[in-house]
């Protein structure tokens, strides 16, 4: 059993779930948030079977996560 970050960003149409500290893409989603975990989950375990271990973050794994908004000129 590993733990993992996981963002879940809440949008007009549902839920859309990702973890933080693997290689690749991995996204769950679903109407509410626990749908959305749970799909997320699902894929993490489902990546790791698929491509290995080696997809897990190396020496130094996410101990915090923040969220921050900025203004960017485009």
């Amino acid at each position: 059993m590993r733990q993992f970050k996981i963002i879940i960003e809440k949008h007009s149409d549902g839920y859309v779930a990702y973890p933080l500290g693997l290689k690749g893409v991995v996204v769950g989603e679903g109407d509410t948030y626990e749908e959305a975990l749970a799909d997320v989950k699902s894929a993490i375990a489902f990546h790791i079977e698929t491509f290995g271990e080696h997809v897990l973050e190396g020496e130094s794994p996410v101990l915090e996560a923040f969220i921050a908004e900025a203004r960017v000129a485009v």
